[in-house]
């Protein structure tokens, strides 16, 4: 009975929630400044009768309470934009905001969260237990989940549960499996000392550029010839400072990437390594090397037991057909900070269709999704809380 009521409920309120969407999709607002946003999300709070506390300096932490004692389960849904500009200038809810875009679809999880939250407040005397709300700030620095944690947001919790919207899936699927979803994602500054000179006369110098060359081709061997082809890493050179001018040798060198794997093994390993053939090439032509290692977000690995449960909530509340098994991504992703406090799991809702032009990648100037995918959202999170409570 409660299941059908839920769903009733989302259905009458999909208009309220594409509105919503609309709205934060058009007054976007990147990691920490989300305060109208914050704001936003209070006030519809408040309409609702739900209590929250604003968290600092940004966020929302809101707590529907039961009318029957049980377990508590955390949904989590972020809401900070990105510094893209919108290519899409044609819709009627483009970004307002000059250079900065809802481009990943943190609008799109906002407005599913709250409208779940509509939909369990008006079921609430029969939770048995509590819902706990949070409206994350600044997960595309990897800094937002970490910030609620330690302002309380998983005491007191036994299962938490996110959702992204995904563009690379078809509309209305839901991917959900144990283990593996998102990858780590860290940070690495590798800065190279030799000795600059006149560009006529390298005899004289240490090229930091051949240096900083030699680092960059060797440095792929680390995962292509020494880690196991069944651990997937990625370590991806993104940037190199080198050089003042055309007829000088250059003296310093500073290259920046990222690391990206599934198993913290693996993690460790490539952080050593790096170390090694920095040290070893700069060695090689009487150069230093420094290494900073910058530990990111861990990766995100799906309870069984919770992913099981979103791959059943899904199947009863749409049918077998949406079952999804979407590959796991190199992408990184913060939600693996709560799992570090209770298990739970990371689900993914399509929203790409090609016939509404919504299947370009996540973080492009020209990423929109298909609006259909927002009551699947909103309903797969009310769903799953009312599941997991009744367990």
């Amino acid at each position: 009975m409660i299941h059908a009521i839920i769903k009733e409920a989302i259905q009458t309120y999909s208009e309220e929630l594409t509105e919503l969407r609309r709205k934060l999709h058009s007054e976007p607002e990147v990691s920490w400044e989300e305060f109208k946003t914050t704001q936003f999300v209070s006030e519809y709070l408040d309409q609702l009768g739900i209590t929250y506390r604003k968290t600092e300096p940004t966020g929302v932490i809101a707590e529907i309470q039961g009318g029957r004692p049980g377990k508590t389960v955390a949904l989590r849904g972020d809401m900070d934009a990105l510094q893209v500009e919108e290519l899409n200038k044609d819709l009627p809810y483009t970004s307002r905001e000059e250079g900065k875009m809802h481009a990943c679809g943190h609008d799109a999880h906002t407005a599913m969260l709250l409208i779940a939250a509509k939909a369990l407040n008006e079921v609430k005397e029969e939770l048995p237990g509590n819902v706990r709300l949070l409206f994350q700030p600044a997960e595309e620095v990897a800094e937002g989940a970490k910030a609620l944690v330690a302002q309380g947001a998983m005491e007191g919790v036994d299962n938490v549960f996110g959702i992204h919207i995904w563009s690379q899936m078809p509309t209305h699927k839901v991917s959900c499996t144990p283990g593996p979803s998102f990858a780590s994602a860290d940070l690495f500054k590798v800065t190279f000392k030799g000795r600059g000179g006149h560009g006529a006369m390298p005899h004289a110098c240490i090229d930091a550029a051949i240096v900083a060359s030699s680092f960059v081709m060797n440095v792929q061997t680390v995962v292509s010839r020494t880690i196991d082809a069944q651990h997937p890493a990625v370590l991806t050179i993104g940037k190199m400072i080198v050089g003042t001018r055309f007829n000088v040798i250059a003296e310093n060198a500073v290259i920046e990437g990222t690391v990206r794997c599934f198993h913290p093994e693996t993690r460790y390993y490539i952080e050593n390594q790096l170390q090694h053939y920095a040290d070893q090439v700069a060695a090689i032509y009487g150069a230093t090397a420094n290494v900073e290692y910058i530990r990111g977000t861990k990766a995100v690995l799906n309870d069984e037991y919770s992913a099981n449960l979103v791959q059943k909530v899904a199947a009863e509340a749409f049918g077998d057909h949406v079952v999804y098994n979407e590959k796991p991504t190199m992408g990184g992703e913060d939600f693996s900070e709560y799992l570090a406090h209770a298990p739970g799991s990371f689900a993914l809702v399509g929203s790409g269709n090609p016939e509404k032009d919504t299947e370009w990648a996540h973080h492009h100037g020209k990423f929109n999704i298909d609006e259909d995918a927002l009551a699947t959202g909103a309903e797969l999170y009310a769903q799953y809380a009312w599941a997991y409570l009744n367990e």
